[in-house]
């Protein structure tokens, strides 16, 4: 769970050092500060990243100076459709339209690319372009959270070049395909990626270092994955002690995350597909030879047809949606009691609101811990943000769901 205290709260100005901090060590809760915005540290000012982006101002107010109403809507559309909650929202459909494989790869992919570029924006803590003067568009609640976060590198242009470099990699490793095919899906590919790029510059949310930056890192990134995946896919669908090991990684991944200067919503972000990507893990270590082996029916197939998918969409996304609902209600119940009976300080910085930081409930946690609790006391006490471990486990369910759980559904239902 985390150590920094992520604390989720509205956009608002820079808060001031506190010098106080909580029980167990933590930092007194701030405002989670606007990442647009110019700094005055001089850790920040001294930084070479943060004066070019500052140095780009003048140019991406000149690009803006094409604004019209169209082009916003174009470009807000299509930073939504290469977003995460698309990705996420697309990956189960390929699961249940018979691309296991495709999909396994993709969903544990967005988790590295989410994790990396995440942990690299937190690292490098590089504002984006100060809004104002510069004109920011943020057509839904995803982008004004996404606009919390530091700039560098774009997680769109990123991800773009990941996710969409392997699928074209895919269909041209186990599709048919020609010459044109190859030229036309490159050509395809440099053309979203491009677009993606003017996107994030045109809507104010990215200047063209972090774009520049997300692109050679995911280049970077494909690269490696194109290099293991075959390993990775052989371990997941076959390993020994799969679970066990995705389990103590997925711990590594959440503890080993490097803290921003400022507190942003990247290591949330990082914690729900690290959940994600343990659910898939398990739930194929399960179920692969029921319901996913590389014979499964792929859809618009004569044991796959159109209108049978569409019903496995339509029982599928309710199935999963419940499952997430109800593993964090179950899970907001349960951790506060396992670590209370475990002498585990916590707090919580907005799922449980009993546990909200304050200065009495120090000492309730440690009454409750009992002779655990006076042991663990001669060790260096850290309150953990038990929102991680809940966030976590409901998407971990609902990934679980989405290949174990539901496809028992689909075979009960002759789906």
């Amino acid at each position: 769970m985390d150590t920094r205290a992520h604390v989720k709260t509205k956009k608002g100005p820079r808060p001031r050092p506190r010098a106080a901090v909580q029980s167990g060590g933590r930092p007194a809760r701030t405002k989670r500060p606007n990442a647009t915005t110019s700094t005055t540290s001089s850790s920040i000012d001294t930084s070479p990243v943060t004066r070019r982006v500052h140095a780009e101002t003048p140019a991406i107010l000149r690009f803006q100076k094409l604004e019209h109403k169209l082009l916003d809507n174009f470009f807000s559309v299509l930073s939504c459709v290469v977003s995460v909650p698309f990705y996420t929202g697309f990956l189960p459909l390929l699961f249940w339209s018979g691309h296991g494989r495709l999909a396994r790869q993709m969903t544990l992919l967005m988790a590295f690319c989410d994790y990396l570029g995440n942990s690299v924006k937190d690292m490098v803590s590089a504002p984006r372009p100060c809004s104002p003067p510069i004109r920011r568009v943020t057509a839904t609640e995803d982008e004004k959270e996404n606009a919390m976060e530091y700039g560098l590198p774009s997680s769109h242009a990123l991800n773009t070049v990941c996710l969409t470099g392997y699928l074209l990699h895919y269909v041209l490793t186990y599709g048919e395909h020609g010459s044109l095919t190859v030229a036309a899906g490159l050509s395809l590919a440099l053309l979203l990626v491009m677009l993606v790029g003017i996107a994030r510059i045109y809507l104010g949310m990215h200047s063209l270092t972090d774009v520049v930056a997300g692109i050679g890192f995911g280049i970077v990134i494909l690269a490696f994955w194109l290099a293991v995946h075959d390993h990775v896919d052989a371990f997941v669908v076959s390993g020994q002690n799969v679970a066990t090991f995705w389990a103590g990684l997925a711990l590594l991944m959440c503890f080993a995350y490097p803290k921003p200067e400022f507190p942003t919503p990247s290591f949330e972000f990082h914690t729900a597909f690290n959940g994600v990507a343990f659910g898939i893990v398990y739930g194929i270590q399960q179920t692969y030879f029921h319901f996913h082996a590389p014979d499964a029916p792929i859809v618009f197939s004569a044991e796959l047809p159109f209108l049978a998918f569409a019903g496995r969409v339509l029982v599928g996304i309710p199935t999963i949606l419940a499952v997430k609902s109800c593993s964090k209600a179950l899970s907001r119940w349960l951790l506060p009691v396992m670590c209370s009976t475990l002498g585990i300080p916590i707090v919580s910085s907005c799922y449980v609101p009993a546990l909200k930081i304050d200065g009495g409930s120090s000492k309730s946690r440690q009454a409750a811990g009992g002779h655990l609790q006076r042991l663990l006391s001669h060790f260096p006490q850290k309150a953990y943000d038990v929102d991680t471990g809940i966030r976590f486990v409901q998407y971990a369910s609902l990934a679980w769901s989405v290949v174990d759980l539901v496809p028992a559904i689909f075979a009960h239902l002759d789906l």
